[in-house]
C-alpha cells in the first residue's frame, strides 16, 4: 500500500479544505439564491443554518477519516460493527461514487469556464473568440480533458505537493480576485442597487418556508458533504489538532467566501440591468443560473468596451479557479481509494481513475439533452442526502461513542466538557438525518412550498 500523506499546518488543511468547499456553487449559486430569496434575510438564515446543518455532519466526516486514516470505504468499515459492514462498504463505495458522477459533469462546466477565459484573453489581443464562447461538442471535449489534465497533475502529485501546495497558492489568487472586481463593480453605474438588495434583509421572508428549504440546501451541498472529501481529507489531519476547532474554521471560510460572492455577483447583475441587459423573464423571475453566467454577464462584459474584456478575462479565471480547488478534492476521494486499497502507486492511481471519469463526461457530452440533467440531479439530489444520511447513521449510532470521544480528545483533552460535546453526538443522531431526509423527499417534489 502507497504511504499516506498528511497536512504539513492547519492553515494547509483549512485552505484545502475551503478549497473543496467554494467552487461553482459558493461564487455562482449562493448569490443566484440570495437574489431571489429576498437579499440579506437568505444571508442571514444560510449563515445560521450552515452552523445548525452542515458544521454537525462536516464533523462527522472529519472525525471519521483522521480515525481510520484511509479512503472512505476503509473509514466506514474502521467505524462500523461485524454486522454493519455489508452496510460501511456500500456507504463508503457510494459516497466514491457520487464524487466521481459530480466531476463527471462538473469538469464540463469548468471546461466552459476555461474556454471563456480563453475567449477573453483572445480578444484582448484582437483574435477572433467565436469558438471558445459558442456550444459546440469538440469544444466541451477539448476543454474538458484540459480541466482534467490540471486536475490530475495535482492529485498525482500527493498531499503535501500537489493538494496543499496549490491549495495554498490558488486560494489566496481567489479571494484577491473576488476582492478586486467587486472594488471595480461597485464603481459602475446600477450597482448600488445590487448592493441595496444584497444588504437590505427583507426579514418577512426568513418565515417563507421554500426561503429557509433553499438556505439548508446550500449550506448542505456548499460544504462537500455526502461525498466523502472532507472524510479523505480528514484521514491526512495530525491527530495532533483540534477538529471541532478546524471545522468551524472551514465553514466560517466558507461562509466568508460565499458572501464575499454575493458582493461581487449581485452588484454586477444590476449593473448588467442598468445597461440594458434582461435579468429578469416575463414573469418577474431572476433568469436561470446557467443563462446568468454565460449569457448575462458576458452581454455585460460587451457593453463595458476594453475594460470588460479585462473583467470577463477575469472573471472567467476566477471561476476555473473556484472549480479547479474544488474538483482536486472530487478526484482525491475514488483516487485515495485505489491508491489505499488496490495497492496502486498515486500517479497511476490518478491519471487511472481521472482517465475513467473523463470517458463518463465524454458519454455525457456526446449525450447532453438526455444524460446531463439526469447525472447533476442523480448525484446532487439523491446520492448526496442520502450518504449523508448514512454517515450520520454510523456515527450516531453504529460507532460507539466512547471511540468518537477519545478520537476527539487527542487534540482537545478537554473536549468532554465542552459545549459542543455536549450538543454535537444526539444532534448528529436524531436532528442532522431528520432534516437531509426532509431535503432529499423535498427533491422528489413530495413536499412543495
Amino acid at each position: 500500500m502507497a504511504a499516506r500523506g498528511e497536512f504539513s499546518s492547519k492553515m494547509a488543511f483549512v485552505l484545502a479544505a475551503s478549497g473543496s468547499a467554494i467552487g461553482l456553487g459558493n461564487i455562482w449559486g449562493f448569490p443566484i439564491k440570495v437574489a431571489s430569496n429576498g437579499g440579506g434575510a437568505f444571508v442571514f438564515t444560510y449563515i445560521v443554518l450552515t452552523f445548525l446543518l452542515a458544521y454537525p455532519i462536516l464533523m462527522a466526516e472529519l472525525v471519521i477519516g483522521r480515525y481510520a486514516k484511509a479512503d472512505t470505504v476503509r473509514s466506514m468499515l474502521a467505524v462500523s460493527s461485524p454486522k454493519t459492514r455489508w452496510l460501511a462498504m456500500i456507504t463508503g463505495g457510494w459516497g466514491m461514487l457520487t464524487a466521481s458522477l459530480i466531476l463527471s459533469f462538473y469538469a464540463i462546466v469548468a471546461g466552459w469556464m476555461i474556454a471563456h477565459g480563453a475567449g477573453s484573453a483572445l480578444d484582448l489581443v484582437g483574435i477572433s473568440s467565436a469558438w471558445l464562447t459558442s456550444d459546440s461538442t469538440t469544444r466541451s471535449l477539448v476543454f474538458a480533458a484540459v480541466f482534467f489534465v490540471l486536475t490530475i497533475s495535482i492529485i498525482a502529485n500527493g498531499v503535501a505537493s500537489g493538494i496543499e501546495k496549490w491549495s495554498s497558492r490558488l486560494m489566496p489568487m481567489l479571494i484577491f480576485l473576488i476582492v478586486a472586481l467587486i472594488i471595480y463593480i461597485t464603481t459602475l453605474e446600477g450597482a448600488a442597487e445590487g448592493w441595496k438588495v444584497y444588504l437590505q434583509p427583507d426579514f418577512s421572508k426568513v418565515t417563507e418556508p421554500g426561503l429557509v428549504l433553499d438556505a439548508l440546501s446550500q449550506a448542505f451541498f456548499s460544504l462537500s458533504l455526502g461525498v466523502g472529501t472532507m472524510m479523505v481529507y480528514g484521514s491526512y489531519i495530525s491527530k495532533s489538532e483540534n477538529l471541532p476547532r478546524l471545522g468551524a474554521t472551514v465553514a466560517a471560510m466558507d461562509i466568508g467566501i460565499a458572501v464575499l460572492a454575493g458582493m461581487l455577483v449581485i452588484p454586477a447583475m444590476y449593473v448588467a440591468q442598468f445597461n440594458g441587459v434582461i435579468i429578469y423573464d416575463e414573469s418577474g423571475k431572476l433568469i436561470e443560473s446557467g443563462r446568468l453566467i454565460f449569457n448575462v454577464l458576458p452581454s455585460l462584459f460587451e457593453v463595458m468596451g476594453s475594460a470588460g474584456i479585462i473583467t470577463s478575462l477575469v472573471f472567467f479565471l476566477l471561476m476555473s479557479i473556484a472549480a479547479l480547488t474544488s474538483s482536486i478534492s472530487m478526484l482525491e476521494v475514488p483516487v485515495a481509494f485505489a491508491s489505499d486499497s488496490l495497492n496502486a502507486t498515486r500517479k497511476k492511481a490518478s491519471w487511472m481513475v481521472g482517465g475513467l471519469i473523463f470517458a463518463l463526461s465524454v458519454v455525457i457530452i456526446y449525450n447532453m439533452n438526455p444524460l446531463f440533467d439526469m447525472v447533476v440531479n442523480f448525484a446532487t439530489q439523491f446520492s448526496e442526502p442520502m450518504v449523508g444520511i448514512l454517515f450520520c447513521l454510523f456515527v450516531g449510532w453504529i460507532w460507539q461513542r466512547n471511540a468518537i470521544l477519545n478520537e476527539l480528545k487527542q487534540g482537545n483533552p478537554e473536549l468532554e466538557r465542552s459545549l459542543f460535546w455536549r450538543i454535537w453526538p444526539n444532534y448528529v443522531r436524531f436532528v442532522c438525518p431528520a432534516i437531509v431526509l426532509f431535503l432529499l423527499i423535498r427533491s422528489f417534489g413530495l413536499v412543495n412550498f
